[in-house]
């Protein structure tokens, strides 16, 4: 994530980020007790606590990170002063595509081994040098970390007990071939967050922040802007 998006703020200081590892993801273990989504948004709540307190904040989440980031803005609607959602994990996703490779121009035989290769090609639908570069740099680093059994303990449970509306501004980015969670479902969010922008991006699978940079950023960079016209108005 912190790849996704330190672009946008190069030129907007004055922002604080925080970007934490999941339960299961980066150096966060999984506790013993932890049985579901609703154990990690509580988790997430008491770090919004701790590092946040009252102040207002917005969220960005990608994929599970964006279906937490909807609780945290159904358990907070007061504090959140703006949600964006990229590549959002849904309650029901439909009509979710196939994975299938748009672009491949670039040879990974030598720099990647052979698991990496299996990974890049089975996440990547444009497959470039580019895409190579940050699959190196920001991925297959994290790949190694994860607790694929803790995770599967959190996803014997992973609905939330509720995800409901929210008014403030929000961001819907999903891509076009992303052959995880789709782009059809994500749509049904609109209904939710009558303030939302929806963005549907083609040369896009799962790995969209790596693959469409520029649009994210903008995209991200325009959702900014609404949440500080929002919280001055």
């Amino acid at each position: 994530m912190a790849g996704s998006l330190e672009p946008v703020f190069r030129d907007r200081p004055g922002y604080r980020r925080v970007y934490p590892d999941l339960p299961g993801m980066g150096r966060t273990p999984v506790p013993d007790w932890l049985r579901g989504s609703d154990d990690v948004l509580d988790l997430l709540l008491g770090l919004i606590d701790a590092v946040v307190g009252d102040e207002e904040f917005a969220v960005v989440g990608q994929s599970f990170g964006a279906y937490l980031a909807r609780g945290i803005a159904d358990r907070r609607p007061g504090q959140v002063a703006g949600l964006a959602l990229i590549c959002p994990l849904g309650e029901e996703s439909r009509d979710v595509p196939a994975h299938a490779v748009l672009h491949a121009s670039v040879d990974v035989a030598d720099v990647l081994s052979p698991a990496e290769q299996t990974q890049f090609r089975d996440y990547f639908v444009v497959q470039t040098p580019a895409t190579l570069e940050r699959f190196r740099e920001y991925i297959a680093p994290a790949i190694p970390l994860v607790d694929r059994d803790g995770l599967g303990r959190v996803f014997e449970q992973w609905r939330l007990s509720d995800t409901s509306a929210y008014s403030g501004p929000a961001l819907i980015v999903a891509g076009r071939q992303d052959a995880t969670v789709g782009y059809a479902g994500a749509w049904d969010l609109m209904e939710r967050y009558p303030h939302a922008t929806y963005a549907v991006l083609d040369r896009a699978g799962h790995a969209l922040p790596h693959e469409q940079t520029g649009l994210l950023t903008a995209l991200i960079a325009e959702w900014l802007e609404r949440v500080n016209e929002h919280r001055a108005a």
